[in-house]
């Protein structure tokens, strides 16, 4: 792959591309510290441009009352689009978030399924006859929003970015996307696919900038009818009170501490292979990471042997590097972050088995790298076992028996996700079950499907996406109830 790009420096605000009013952001590469790009991000009035102008589209007869498999087209299109243009995608994506090349276009390739399965879903959906009580017939229907927008993190953007964007212009709104700051080039590369597939002008903008200044404008304007964000809790929860305020419905898809755990009789080579990759794929930068491994007593010592061995052997190397299976972290503060948290584990008493420290040798001097890092000694209680840590850092403990098990792991404020290792189903089943938490791996982890809902518990979140009914989470829904009997109502038939 031709590593060389120009970066699109200019932002797609109402259709068309123009420089932000905003503050500077410069993206860099995490493998050396390179400067990628710089452009101006976006500001109040970009944004309020975009808004108006999507507020045009989206009342535009011509879009609002298209039919939906005509509104299908596009989303096609941008599809084909999406994976037409994968490998540049791809390289945008890794010189921005320092991730493998394997693994951005692997998320390229999911943003295009995305659009593929929305615009299906669009062409399948139907209303509802409601059944009757009474001479009269009842419908419920649902109809676009208006205008609304998506706030996406830096950690895995174009398939973000496609999990709000697909649903919402599906649904027939117009869309604000707003992308972190700490990856603001991947979303214009999609908003080249979406220009070149012919989609209405307004109908999406993109809006990298500061999260005080776009993030603040697009959840308390007037005119945003919904808000579909992921990222940190504390962010989550400022924007809940504020969309309070405004009385609009918001999806949060908040951070994790995700429970993953083995049993003495699972296949100890599945569940070591899947506990690394829940945790360390992505140098750990994943709001559902399995950063809690719970491991039944019998095996602990055994497993816990297996498992550090195996960490040991992993990769450490530059995206590009077709072997490499743990890539820079995105930013020095980030590692600065990850770092600290290592250093309160060990204040707490956490013995490091493995890890807990950058890796030595010129390769890695100029990147972002960090080793990945497994602490034991630890109560469920501690810090490192609170705190959503987002980076290679796992913490191990062990548990006796299914009630001790559930106890802890339910024992968090977080409820995102979870992974089982066990060859006993009805066990895995009951688990599964009584675990507090959005989603449930079973002798796997990190695995999806656009098809299947996500989302979160307690402080992981709030709705979900995906699936069906992720189109509708973008829509209003409308009771139309229709006289039959064609005869004046008998309250007021006297005064006739």
């Amino acid at each position: 792959m031709d590593q060389a790009f120009t970066p699109q420096d200019k932002l797609y605000i109402g259709g068309e591309w123009r420089r932000g009013r905003g503050a500077e952001i410069a993206s860099n590469f995490p493998a050396d510290g390179s400067l990628n790009a710089k452009l101006a991000g976006a500001s109040q009035e970009d944004v309020d441009v975009a808004i108006e102008r999507a507020q045009y589209a989206a009342s535009d007869p011509a879009w609002r009352k298209i039919l939906p498999h005509e509104r299908a087209t596009f989303l096609y299109k941008i599809s084909e689009g999406l994976a037409r243009h994968a490998d540049r995608i791809s390289l945008v994506q890794s010189r921005d978030t320092g991730k493998t090349l394997s693994e951005t276009r692997a998320l390229a390739m999911s943003a295009a399924g995305t659009f593929r399965y929305m615009a299906a879903a669009l062409e399948t959906m139907e209303d509802a006859l409601t059944p009757s009580r009474s001479n009269y017939l009842t419908m419920s229907v649902f109809e676009p929003l208006g205008v609304t927008a998506g706030i996406t993190p830096w950690n895995s953007p174009i398939a973000s970015d496609a999990q709000k964007v697909a649903p919402a212009l599906a649904a027939g709104n117009a869309v604000l996307l707003k992308p972190s700051s700490w990856s603001p080039l991947v979303c214009l590369e999609l908003a080249r696919v979406i220009e070149e597939a012919g989609l209405p002008k307004g109908l999406f903008s993109t809006l990298p900038g500061a999260g005080a200044i776009v993030g603040e404008r697009l959840v308390t304007h007037p005119a945003i009818r919904k808000v579909s964000f992921t990222g940190g809790t504390e962010t989550g929860r400022d924007i809940a009170r504020k969309a309070a305020d405004k009385l609009m419905p918001v999806s949060l898809e908040l951070g994790g501490k995700s429970p993953t755990i083995v049993f003495a009789d699972a296949d100890l080579d599945v569940a070591c292979a899947g506990v690394m990759f829940g945790v360390f794929s992505s140098t750990g930068q994943s709001c559902i990471a399995g950063s809690r491994l719970f491991v039944e007593r019998s095996i602990y010592d055994t497993f816990l042997a297996k498992l550090v061995a195996a960490t040991e052997r992993l990769r450490i190397g530059h995206p590009f590097e077709a072997t490499t299976q743990m890539a820079p972290l995105i930013r020095p503060k980030h590692r600065d972050e990850v770092e600290d948290h290592v250093k309160r584990a060990r204040e707490d008493g956490g013995i490091i088995l493995t890890g807990g420290e950058r890796p030595a040798g010129a390769d890695y001097t100029d990147g972002t790298y960090y080793r990945p890092t497994i602490i034991a000694g630890l109560a469920n209680t501690s810090r490192l076992c609170r705190e959503e840590v987002f980076g290679p850092v796992l913490a191990v403990l062990p548990f006796d028996n299914e009630d001790d098990l559930i106890r802890q792991s339910n024992d968090n404020s977080y409820g995102l996700a979870c992974g089982i290792y066990t060859s006993d189903f009805p066990k895995a089943w009951r688990v599964a079950r009584a675990i507090d938490t959005g989603t449930v791996w079973v002798n796997t982890y990190k695995q999806f499907s656009i098809s299947t809902p996500f989302g979160g518990t307690k402080e992981s979140g709030l709705g979900r996406e995906k699936g069906r009914e992720g189109i509708r989470a973008w829509m209003a829904q409308k009771s139309i109830y229709c006289d039959l009997s064609q005869v004046p109502h008998p309250w007021a038939k006297s005064a006739l």
